[in-house]
Order: structure tokens, then C-alpha cells, then sequence
């Protein structure tokens, strides 16, 4: 998918290019302490009723509610079967179905006294009540969070099924050797649920990234770096050297110098080296990317009004960074970031090619970028 000389490709043909022949990794098993932030694969449902007996949920004392009925403070009731001390998480004793606080039988004297009533089932939480019989350990696609392992663990689970793609980092290296928008890229791949297979640096000529394009294998390959048409730019060269299907200059803003393609069966992102360009690409390109190969359900954005206007010039995407002040977006940057802004952003969206922008008071769904959403 070259594009004529001059000419710049739309971010939606870019995008379906790139994501066409993209499916899910296969999944692995993690051991729960490393689970946590994955994305979810699916397993058999075939968890137990948690909790499996009846257990306790205060501490005090296990009764038969019919043994109560009557009871108060100024008629104290005398139990023909004596109480069983409880606490929390305790497994009710036969025949009992409630527990009545502790400061509720008086055990003075040889015969306990209840001065309290208990309904069935007070105080106590019954078999399958957290989570009914034969239900999948964790939700296919859903980002694993300290709820599901804690279902894992008291079901009985060591391990748990995630899928995560393994992804390559090339630093094209930049003259004077800064390697900010390679550790920015590598954390943000982390923090979408990608595995580093490692980070290489790649001299900037077109035979010694060709070169370490040859590398071993992986699900995602990200090149950082050399993709304008300076005179030491050398990667969209690099690329076709190495007969990958590119698509080089995008209309979108920051990044329009982007490459995306494909490398016999991996997909792989060029991305230029500024930190502004890197994370706009981040966002438009490789995150979804990402997600295809996680099998990730899809991001969910949030609708609020705009405090300001959004002027955007037509024939670009614009990537538009926001803020979320009192229940509305502010723009903190639309088409140039500065480090401040990506810094302040909660959320972003691409405004269409085709719009101007938005007008203030405008409903808009952004995606967060500070949850796990």
C-alpha cells in the first residue's frame, strides 16, 4: 500500500491496512502474582459455588432463628441447644442458619440466654452467594484486576489464562543518542498489556536497520525513529529493503510521517522519534494493534461536553489531548503536543479528517488514558 508521491494517506485506510490480517495470540498461563493487568483468555467454566458452605460474616454466636424467636432484653430466652462461637469466614455448624452478635447471649450462667432475635440467614452467607456453580475463572477479553484473582485464589486456581503479544523495539539511533521516545514507547507497551522480546539499536542507515529487522521473531515489531525525509532518515528505506508492505506519510497530526505495514506475517509500526509524534502514533496505531492481538474487549470511551472549541485544520486527523475539569473536556493540545499536556492528559480522540473541529458545549467521547477501561 504505497501512496503516490506527495500524496498522504487517511489514518482510517492506514488503520484497517495494519489491523486487516491481525488476530488474537495464543494464549499462555500466568501464575496469579503476575496476572494482574493482563488481558483475560477464556477457560472452561468450571468453577465451584463460592463460597461451597455457608459461612459466617460476623463474629458471635451460631443459632437456630426459630430457637430466638421472642427474645429482647427484657425477656431473656432460654436456648435448649447451646450457641456455637463464630467469627468471620467460619463455617456454620449443622443446623444452625444465623449468627446473632456476640453482646446477644448472655453465658453467665450454666444455660444461655438470648436477649436478641436473628433471621434466617442474618449474619451469614450462603453456599454460591459470591458466585453461582460453573462459572468461568475470569472473563474472556476483560482486564484482569485484584477481583478476579481473588475469586482464582479461593477457588482453588494457581494460574490463570492471558494472552499478551510479544513485541520488538528498534531504536533507529538519532544523532546525539537520546533513547526518551524508545523508553516511552516500551512503557506504553507494557502499560497495554504488550511483553518487550527486547529493544535493539539499529545505526541510521537502510542496511543496518534491514538488518535488524531480520531479528527473532514476535507478534508486534515498533520501529522508533529515521521515518521523515531528512538526510539521515533512512527507515521507510530500511522497509522496503526488506520487502515489507508499507504505507509511509499519514494524514494525521502529530505523526503524519508514520509507516505501517507488514513484515511477512507481523505487523510493524514505524514511528518517528519526537515524543509528541511517538505518542500520537502510540495511540492511533499501535494500541489498537495491541488490543486485536490481546483479544482485548473494546475500549469504552466517555461522553462530555467540551469547555472550549476545537479548531482543526480538514484533510488531517487531528489526535486532540484533553483534561477533565467539572464534568467536561478541556483541549490541553490538538496536532502538537508538549510534554506538559501529555503529561496533564486524561483522555484523547482523533477528530475526523473531514471536520473542522467541534464547537464548545459539543458532546464528545473521548478515551481515558489514565484507566484500565
Amino acid at each position: 500500500m504505497h501512496h503516490p508521491t506527495g500524496a498522504l494517506i487517511s489514518l482510517e485506510a492506514a488503520l484497517a491496512t495494519l489491523l486487516s490480517g491481525v488476530v488474537p495470540v495464543p494464549p499462555r498461563s500466568e501464575p496469579l502474582d503476575r496476572a494482574l493487568g493482563r488481558v483475560a483468555a477464556a477457560m472452561p467454566a468450571s468453577l465451584p459455588a463460592l463460597p461451597l458452605r455457608d459461612i459466617s460474616t460476623i463474629d458471635g454466636w451460631a443459632c437456630r432463628s426459630l430457637d430466638l424467636v421472642g427474645a429482647s432484653p427484657y425477656s431473656p430466652l432460654a436456648l435448649s441447644t447451646p450457641p456455637v462461637p463464630v467469627e468471620v469466614g467460619d463455617v456454620m455448624p449443622t443446623g444452625s442458619d444465623c449468627v446473632l452478635q456476640a453482646d446477644l447471649i448472655d453465658c453467665s450462667s450454666p444455660i444461655a440466654f438470648a436477649v436478641g432475635e436473628a433471621a434466617p440467614g442474618q449474619g451469614v452467607r450462603r453456599v454460591g452467594e459470591d458466585m453461582t456453580a460453573h462459572r468461568p475463572p475470569v472473563l474472556e477479553g476483560g482486564i484482569i484486576g485484584a477481583a478476579d484473582l481473588l475469586i482464582a485464589r479461593k477457588a482453588g486456581l494457581s494460574q490463570i489464562h492471558v494472552r499478551s503479544p510479544r513485541v520488538r523495539v528498534i531504536d533507529v539511533a538519532s544523532v546525539n543518542h537520546e533513547t526518551f521516545s524508545t523508553c516511552l514507547v516500551a512503557e506504553c507497551v507494557m502499560t497495554s498489556n504488550g511483553t518487550i522480546a527486547g529493544i535493539e539499536t539499529a545505526n541510521r542507515d537502510a542496511a543496518s536497520i534491514a538488518a535488524a529487522l531480520t531479528g527473532e521473531a514476535c507478534d508486534l515489531l515498533l520501529l522508533i525513529g529515521g521515518t521523515g525525509a531528512g538526510r539521515l532518515d533512512a527507515t521507510a528505506e530500511a522497509l522496503t529493503l526488506s520487502g515489507a508492505s508499507i504505507a509511509h506519510g499519514i494524514a494525521v497530526r502529530p505523526g503524519d510521517t508514520t509507516a505501517i505495514g507488514w513484515l511477512g506475517s507481523t505487523p510493524l509500526v514505524a514511528l518517528a522519534g519526537a515524543p509528541d509524534h511517538v505518542f500520537a502514533g502510540f495511540l492511533a496505531f499501535v494500541q489498537p494493534v495491541l488490543d486485536r492481538l490481546s483479544g482485548r474487549s473494546k475500549r469504552i470511551g466517555t461522553t462530555l461536553p467540551l469547555s472550549r472549541k476545537i479548531a482543526s485544520m480538514v484533510g488531517f486527523n487531528e489526535i486532540v489531548l484533553l483534561g477533565r475539569e467539572q464534568a467536561m473536556w478541556t483541549p490541553l493540545a490538538v496536532g502538537n503536543f508538549s510534554l506538559e499536556a501529555m503529561r496533564l492528559a486524561d483522555a484523547w480522540l482523533a477528530v475526523p479528517g473531514d471536520s473542522e473541529g467541534y464547537d464548545v458545549g459539543t458532546p464528545i467521547t473521548a478515551m481515558p488514558l489514565r484507566t484500565s477501561n
